[in-house]
Formats: C-alpha cells, structure tokens, sequence
C-alpha cells in the first residue's frame, strides 16, 4: 500500500520504512506507485514486468504527492491537470469546456514536482548559506556590541580621570590662593593692631594732660598757681597720623563651559562613513580559508568534508571497546591518536592509568586538549588539573568558591570552558589556554540564570556553548559572546540530557537518559530536531556519553557496563 505524503517519513530520519515490506533502511522511492522502499524492493521492483519501467529515485528525489482535491465543477473529478493558456489547475473533464479547447495541459504532478524541487532549492540555499551567513553576522553584531561597550566605558574611565586631574589641580590652586589671602589678612591686621595702639598712648597721654590742667586750676594749693605763673604756655601733641589699610581684591577668572571643556578635553565621532559588514558570496561561503598554511589546510579539509557528508540512512556499529576499571561509562573523551580516556560515576577515570578524582555522577568533569594534555576537575579541593602525555599532574585552575562540574577543551582556540555551581547558582567560565579567566556565561539579557547545574558541556563549529543542564532539563546553547540562543527540552516525553557532543557538520548529539525512552538525540545547530539517533533498535540501552573522533565516527559510553561502542552514521 503507498503512504501519503503526510504519512511519508521526514528526509532528517536516519531510517524509513519501507511501504511494501516490513523493513528499514528505506533509501528508495517510486514515482510512478509513490511508495517508498528498500535497496531489496527496489531491486524486486525493478525486476516485476509490470514495474520495471517504473521511474525509482533516491528517497529526497522523489516526485510529491499532489494534494487531493475534487474539482467544484466536476465534483466526482480530481483535480489533476494544469491549463498552460489559463494557469489554473482543472480536472480531465475541464478539458473539454468552451473555455479550455484547443488549449494546452499538464499533469499537474509534474508541474508540483518541478515547484517542489524548486523550492527545496531555494531551502537548501537558506539553511545553508542565508541563514548560517546571517547567523555570523549575528555573532560579529554581538561581538562589535561588547566592543564598543568595552570602548565606551574606556572613554568614561579616562573622561572621569581627566575630571579628577583638574579637580586636583583645582584644589591645589585654590589652597594657595588661600595662603596667599591669610598672609595679607595678617599683615594688615598687624599694621591696624599697631595702629590702635599708638592711639591707645595717645588717650593716656591726654588724660594725663589733663589731669595736669586741673591741678593747675586748684585753688586749694597755693603752690599750683606759682608752678602754673612759672611754667610755659601748654602746648597740646598732634594726634598720630594712621593711615586706612588697602584690602585686596579678587578678580573672578573669566572663563566659559567651552573653557572647561577644552580644559577637561571632548569626544568627537570621526566623520568617516561606516563599512559595510563583508558578507561571504554564496559560492565560496563553504570554503573560505584562513590565513596560515597548517590551518589552511585543515580548514579546506574540514570544507570539503563538510561539502561531501550528510547524514547515513541508516546507523551502522563499527566496533567496540572495553574499559577495565570503571563501572559505567559516564563520560568520555577522546585525545590524539584515538586515545580514549573513560568516567563512572565513582569517579574513577581510566585511560592507560587509573585515577581517583572527587568527580561524581550526573557531570563530564574531564576533557583532552589540542595538545594531548587531559584535564579533570577536582571538585572536592575546588581546582582544575592538567596531565600531561608524561603522566605529570600539575595544578591548573584555582576556581575559588565554585565547584566545577563540566570541562571541555575548545577545538576553535583551545580555550576551556568549565560549568561550575555555588551556592544554587550555576555558570560557565571560559578560560584561555595559559588559564586566565576571560569570560562568565551566567544570566540572560533579563537578569534570569542561564543554568541550575551544568552537567556536561561542549562548543559547536559556529562557537556556540551547547550545555546539558541537569535540573532545567534541557540543552541550554548560547553563542560565542553569551548571548541565550534557545534551549531544547525533548520531543514530547520527559527529557533527562545527559551527555552531549557536536560534530564537523554542526549537529547537536545529546543523551537522554529518562527511563522510558533512553535515547540518543540529533539536533541541527539552530535547535530543530532531526531524529532518534540511536534507540533501542540499535541496541543502546543506557546511553550515558557521546563524542565524535577525526573520522566522523560517534562513540557512545552506556550505564551498568564498561564498553564503549563506535557507530558510522555520516556518509
């Protein structure tokens, strides 16, 4: 029986079903029967007498169904034929009307497979090259956001020091400008000081003249009058000449706000036209290089692995592996030459040597480097250390009064990026290489946590932080500057994330760990679901950690056993 097209499987599955057996891997597709079906139908099909002339294509190829609809003029007719004269869709019986005679028609199917692969095109073209050149303009707005934030607040801090340099100077003058004014305050009160008392004398000196005046004037002793006949005519001294003293006079300075200003300095806008933002052209958007020969090199790699992959049809194990030591493979990452190193939730970590750490279960505290070195987190002491290919443990990362629960070594830069928690509030840290701090993810553009606990974490090829939280219950993405991008929170069942990873082609990989459906889920690098990755059919029970090697290969770590097994699902 053929399926619908609304009952047809979606081209992101990494499986369909087949529309005549009872099998997968459905790759294939009839135009003619409009069914989908295996490699072997197809081969069957081809075969049959009657359908051997069928046309079969690849599954994306395939012709569209066209929507049923009954003709109102004709009402026991499809609607099936388009009137090349009219442009309007008619059924077989329209064909023979006035209106329509001697004009020419099409199957309707074809012209809607024609529209249909025409806008698949046009999608193709979004997704691939609007929309991610969009995004990294987003990404470069984002980036000239925090830097001009950066400048402006650069300029304040110098306008602001410009400001304190003249208040000192200010101050400085006006305190000697004060010194000067107390200096001739004290020399004029010492003349006036001086001044008064040489009229003091002189009003002593008169009283006393008067009192020799009035003993002359006694008639009491006669020996006053003879001293008064005998001595000379009274001869009274001027009074003291004083003179008024001469304040000083302050002159205001004359000075305007355009004096200040100039004093203090301006801000101008230089008057140059902005540049336009570069935009990549569409042909050579996927294979822009950058300037060094090594990383030229790897980046055209990269390209044309990215030009040349796309999801299988169907997942295929490729081998598997057994890590003695541990009880559960909680995490996992991989170093150079596919050195694997594996957690469980007792924290013990093995490679080629074990290693008790304080990481517990529920996080993926440990991660390798472009270089070869492992880092793991100590959580119990609060720091972060680094092994080194010689086995040397050193201290790292002091990270103060937070826990780091999540770790990865970045495959852009090499930086690290560390979920860490404190006291009910969560964050992610990134770090350079040399372990300088340079960045905090920690709230939202409305003041909201970003996260509750960071259980694992990784960085996607456009820089994004694809975070598995574990109480919020979701996969928490941020882009390179911080800014929240969506959260995923599961297909329709309770959705547990546990492990995550991404790829070369930017997919989203994340464990669910819910009881009901332990699955491993495919995400693109916007958030949109694409499928079921792995599921019980694969044989995955407990997915618990993921990761993606050199070669595109996924390798999953799973509960209650100590195997790690590798799965091709690119082609």
């Amino acid at each position: 029986m053929a399926l619908s097209e609304s009952q047809a499987p979606p081209d992101a599955q990494h499986y369909f079903v087949c529309g005549t057996e009872d099998c997968k891997n459905c790759q294939f597709y009839c135009n003619d029967c409009h069914q989908p079906m295996c490699e072997q139908c197809r081969d069957e099909h081809q075969k049959n007498k009657k359908t051997k002339n069928h046309e079969v294509v690849h599954y994306k190829q395939r012709k569209r169904l066209i929507p049923v609809e009954k003709c109102k003029i004709h009402p026991t007719k499809d609607i099936d034929l388009l009137c090349e004269q009219c442009q309007i869709p008619l059924c077989s019986k329209c064909t023979a009307t006035k209106e329509h005679r001697g004009h020419v028609f099409t199957d309707l199917e074809i012209v809607f497979a024609e529209k249909v692969s025409q806008y698949q095109e046009e999608i193709d073209k979004i997704r691939n090259y609007f929309e991610p050149v969009s995004q990294d303009v987003k990404i470069e707005i984002a980036g000239d956001v925090t830097e001009i934030k950066k400048i402006m607040d650069g300029i304040r801090i110098a306008m602001r020091a410009e400001a304190e340099s003249v208040k000192r100077m200010v101050d400085a003058v006006t305190s000697d400008n004060i010194e000067q004014v107390n200096k001739i305050e004290q020399s004029l009160l010492q003349t006036l000081n001086s001044q008064n008392q040489e009229i003091d004398d002189y009003i002593n000196y008169l009283n006393d003249l008067i009192q020799t005046c009035y003993g002359y004037l006694s008639p009491s002793k006669i020996e006053n009058l003879t001293l008064s006949l005998k001595s000379k005519s009274l001869k009274i001294r001027a009074v003291p000449e004083t003179s008024k003293p001469v304040p000083p006079v302050f002159t205001a300075g004359q000075h305007s706000k355009e004096d200040v200003a100039k004093l203090l300095g301006k801000i101008t806008v230089p008057n140059t036209k902005a540049e336009n933002r570069k935009i990549k052209p569409m042909e050579t958007a996927s294979t822009q290089l950058k300037p060094t020969g090594k990383q030229r090199k790897q980046d055209r790699e990269k390209s044309d692995v990215k030009q040349t992959l796309s999801l299988s049809s169907s997942v295929t194990k490729v081998r598997e592996y057994t890590m003695p030591g541990v009880y559960g493979v909680y995490h996992i990452s991989l170093g150079k030459s596919g050195r694997l190193w594996a957690s469980d939730l007792n924290g013990n970590l093995v490679q080629l040597q074990k290693i008790q750490t304080s990481g517990i279960i529920n996080e993926g505290y440990h991660t390798v480097t472009q270089d070869g070195d492992l880092i793991y987190t100590d959580k119990h002491n609060k720091v972060i250390n680094r092994l080194t290919p010689h086995n040397t443990i050193s201290k790292f990362i002091k990270t103060g009064g937070w826990v780091p629960s999540s770790i990865h070594s970045s495959h852009i830069n090499g930086d690290l990026l560390v979920g860490m928690i404190k006291d009910g509030e969560a964050k992610v840290t990134r770090y350079n290489k040399t372990g300088t701090e340079i960045q905090n993810i920690q709230r939202d553009n409305k003041g909201q946590g970003l996260y509750s606990l960071p259980r694992s974490i990784t960085e996607n090829i456009n820089g994004d932080v694809c975070v598995s939280d574990y109480y919020k219950r979701a996969v928490v993405v941020v882009d390179k500057s911080g800014q929240h991008r969506f959260s995923y929170t599961g297909q329709g069942s309770l959705f547990d994330p546990y492990g995550i990873c991404t790829d070369v082609l930017g997919h989203i990989l994340v464990c669910n760990i819910y009881v009901f459906s332990q699955t491993v889920h495919l995400l693109d690098q916007d958030g949109q679901f694409l499928c079921l990755l792995l599921t019980s059919q694969q044989g995955v029970k407990r997915p618990r950690s993921v990761c993606v090697d050199d070669e595109n290969n996924l390798w999953v770590g799973q509960d209650i056993t100590n195997t790690v097994t590798v799965y091709r699902y690119l082609q």
